[in-house]
């Protein structure tokens, strides 16, 4: 959107305290602008440190963290996970098969006005506190192919209120593919505000060197790039090229104008491997590394998780050389890089300008960090990848590209603006994402799925966008190979497995821009789970939807049996928990109804209870046939 409207709309709703509890980062770090708070930050032109490194012993990592806020010098408010002694979004290692707990104590000041700002979610779904407010939070571990129940990676139903505490429990797969993952809080509604605000974390999932063995011994940093409000928040574009939103690279601030770039040490000629994540809410990224000017080779290994190259049968990865790699936000890249050679004068990290179409955000080139050679002696805490100790074990998505579609399905993205006197104001658009053939909907946690599909399936979905702006497709818990843009079949070696992907923007009219992908159901995971826009104001504002994977033997009865299946079909008059925050800071319509397509008014309860009791009698009668 051209406007950066913030959502201090959204967050004014919250009384924000900044208890100081907890203490600052370890002593290797630079000196942070607000020690005295629970979330830290740094000063502009700091060097960007590795955050702290947790990991698993014996199959299980256990680490508590606590969810904070407090309001920065320029009136921002910052979010933030930090463990007991006040480390600050550790990043989290695993291994394939290891089960990560986390405690999520929420420190956030409980919700002033109850009536006015709470909402009660449903009985049967309630996974923690039964009612939402502008006080919640829960994780979602993106890109993890962990399961979307309660304990896990349940987005939809779990809710994390005020001076509560929640356990999560997740069990990796054994074949989960080796790589880089995420964590941030995942609340509809109030998720771009807490990503926004920095509460985001990296999750590694260990054994690259096994599948990739270019890796093995080089030292990895572990950047994690997000995004904030513009300091006196002023006009995005113009003849100054303002962006929507300023960046920073482990919480070291890249600040308009001046976008004076953080530090990263590096020895000249020395090979890294970099794992990059986007934790961005809003923003896109397309890194490069210049020396001098000149664009330099980059080396990729993995993308969004998974190792390059590495699930075509033979289960060794295969690096992609590029000068610039495309991060959608939410994405991740992992990639190989050369330090510097000493006659190098300029040493340049940077995000390339994106064009993210006449209705979208301001992206403008501007640097990250600038390498510097270590001092003398080298003081940088260092991060090895291990050497290689054994082969690679069957990967999670072997045989997709050969394996024949069960269905084909095409989804498209489309906005409404729902005030032509300010159309730019991000509060006055409502997003969607809808099955071709549907009714457009906002989202809504009481939505029944838009798509139900069976464990086993493999389905190619082709994504369309009718807007004017760029929209970035995201998939909770699996992983989905790249087939198409616009129709023309990708090259072999993009057709990578991802779980982000950029839909370009169009004119607004047919033929729409699209991609196509291969989704793979083949795995466990079976239930509830959603898929979206993951420009978190889109998604705020309405666009995500919900899909049921039923288990291969679903059965007549049960939570996914074709019974439940079939009558959530028919739908209902769903009074939506309305408040002024609850959907992208507006107040929702209420007693939408969610029910059959094309329905032209809300079935009464009669009306629907006469549905009910047919559809009670068919499947009576199939069941006694």
């Amino acid at each position: 959107m051209k406007t950066a409207i913030s959502f201090l709309a959204l967050i004014a709703l919250i009384a924000v305290a900044a208890p100081s509890v907890f203490a600052a980062g370890e002593s290797r770090l630079p000196a942070p602008t607000d020690g005295a708070g629970p979330c830290t930050r740094f000063t502009a032109g700091s060097v960007a440190s590795n955050p702290t490194d947790l990991f698993s012993k014996k199959g299980v990592l256990t680490v508590s963290l606590s969810y904070n806020t407090e309001t920065d010098a320029n009136g921002r408010t910052l979010y933030c996970f930090t463990t007991p002694d006040g480390t600050e979004s550790p990043t989290l290692h695993v291994h394939p098969g290891d089960h990560l707990v986390v405690n999520v104590t929420n420190n956030l000041p409980a919700t002033v006005d109850a009536s006015a700002l709470r909402m009660t979610t449903s009985a049967s779904d309630v996974c923690g506190a039964s009612s939402m407010g502008p006080d919640s939070v829960n994780i979602h571990f993106h890109g993890t192919n962990t399961s979307p129940v309660c304990h896990q990676d349940d987005v939809i139903h779990t809710l994390i209120n005020s001076g509560d505490t929640f356990r999560y429990d997740l069990k990796f797969p054994k074949d989960e593919p080796s790589g880089l993952y995420w964590y941030h809080p995942h609340v509809h509604g109030i998720a771009n505000a807490a990503v926004l605000g920095g509460a985001s974390g990296a999750i590694v999932v260990e054994g690259l060197e096994k599948v990739q063995p270019a890796v093995a011994g080089l030292a990895q940093r572990i950047f994690v790039i997000r995004d904030q409000l513009v300091a006196g928040e002023p006009p995005p574009g113009g003849p100054n090229n303002v962006p929507s939103w300023d960046v920073t690279l482990n919480y070291v601030p890249i600040p308009y104008p001046a976008y004076t770039p953080a530090i990263v040490k590096i020895k000249p000629g020395e090979k890294q491997l970099w794992r990059v994540v986007n934790a961005c809410a809003d923003t896109q990224l397309d890194l490069q590394l210049q020396y001098d000017g000149h664009p330099q080779t980059l080396e990729v290994v993995g993308l969004d998780g998974v190792p390059t190259g590495s699930q075509d049968g033979t289960r060794k990865g295969k690096i992609l050389k590029q000068t610039d790699i495309f991060i959608p936000n939410a994405g991740r890249a992992e990639f190989i890089v050369t330090g510097p050679s000493k006659s190098v004068k300029n040493a340049t990290f940077l995000t390339l300008n994106i064009d993210t179409g006449p209705d979208g955000d301001v992206d403008p080139q501007r640097p990250l960090a600038t390498l510097e050679k270590p001092g003398s002696p080298d003081a940088t805490a260092q991060l090895v990848v291990p050497a290689v100790s054994g082969a690679p074990g069957p990967q999670r998505f072997e045989g997709l590209a050969d394996a024949k579609p069960t269905t084909q399905r095409t989804l498209y993205f489309s906005e409404q603006v729902l005030d032509q006197r300010d159309p730019t104001f991000w509060l006055n658009t409502e997003f969607f994402i809808t099955v071709d053939g549907a009714t457009p909907q906002i989202f809504n946690p009481d939505n029944p799925p838009a798509i139900t599909t069976t464990q086993g399936s493999v389905e190619d979905w082709t994504i369309e966008n009718r807007t004017l702006e760029v929209h970035e497709f995201h998939m909770h818990q699996i992983h989905f190979m790249l087939l198409a843009i616009n129709g023309v079949p990708v090259p072999k070696q993009q057709r990578q497995m991802l779980d982000m992907v950029q839909v370009p923007y169009g004119t607004g009219a047919a033929p729409y821009p699209s991609v196509t992908v291969r989704m793979d159901f083949r795995g466990p995971d079976v239930g509830d789970f959603v898929y979206h826009c993951h420009i978190l104001a889109h998604e705020d504002g309405g666009m995500m939807a919900i899909i049921r994977v039923l288990p291969r033997d679903a059965g007549w009865f049960g939570p996914y049996g074709k019974f439940r299946t079939l009558f959530a079909s028919i739908g209902g008059q769903y009074a939506e928990r309305t408040a002024a925050w609850c959907v992208n800071g507006r107040a929702a319509e209420r007693n939408r109804d969610y029910g059959l397509e094309g329905a032209a008014a809300t079935p009464t309860l009669l009306v629907r209870g006469l549905m009910f009791l047919a559809l009670t009698g068919v499947l009576l009668a199939i069941v006694v046939s």
